[in-house]
């Protein structure tokens, strides 16, 4: 199978049936490979489960061995937003190909990233024409919420963690989000990590496989 984007692909083990799909997206400066760690503790619990960790569209200019969804060496809301929607368009692409391979519906597809990864995984859950099955993110945020709240088609649920101790991206963004949720309809659990960084811990990744568990199966 080739996607328009390079992937780390863990399939089903004993070639058990493909019935769900969760989608890794990685932060800023890392690829698929990094991102696909999280898949070690979860697959066990998810047999039917396929995991699908593209890297980004674009080289990263900070880390030229790793990739990003968007630039961010210039400081500007617009810039930002703009370069975003060039990978939301990119990103649709490949997950278009994803259900086509393995014949899945929005309802059996899982978005989920880390920084970067999860402010993407926000934007393609709410604006796609029908919701997906969940949307797990982790240190990220909106990245532009007026622009949001215009393209919004869906309520997908969603599930936001984020480190108390971050010091890349703030953990204020977790309360600003989880406002703009509960004021746009939108399902949403949140949990703060006491004394933890920029980073996805074990305790995270435990809390975000419970959640997809919920509603994946």
């Amino acid at each position: 199978m080739t996607f328009c984007l390079e992937s780390t692909i863990i399939k089903p083990e004993n070639g058990m049936k493909v019935t769900n799909a969760i989608i890794l997206l990685h932060g800023y400066g890392g690829d698929g490979k990094d991102i696909s760690m999280l898949s070690l503790n979860w697959k066990r619990y998810l047999p039917n489960t396929i995991f699908i960790c593209p890297n980004g569209h674009e080289q990263c200019p900070i880390n030229p061995t790793g990739y990003q969804w968007f630039d961010l060496t210039k400081d500007d809301p617009k810039y930002i937003l703009e370069e975003s929607i060039k990978a939301e368009k990119k990103l649709n692409k490949f997950i278009s190909e994803i259900k086509e391979e393995f014949k899945l519906e929005n309802n059996k597809i899982c978005l989920s990233g880390f920084s970067q990864g999860c402010m993407m995984s926000i934007n393609l859950g709410l604006t796609s024409d029908q919701p997906f099955n969940c949307i797990v993110g982790f240190s990220g945020k909106i990245i532009n919420q007026k622009d949001l709240e215009v393209r919004k088609k869906n309520s997908t649920s969603i599930l936001l963690i984020h480190g108390d101790s971050d010091q890349v991206v703030s953990p204020n963004f977790l309360l600003e989000a989880k406002d703009f949720f509960i004021r746009n309809n939108v399902e949403i659990e949140t949990h703060l990590i006491k004394d933890c960084d920029h980073h996805i811990p074990i305790q995270a990744s435990s809390i975000g496989l419970n959640y997809i568990l919920k509603k994946i199966l």
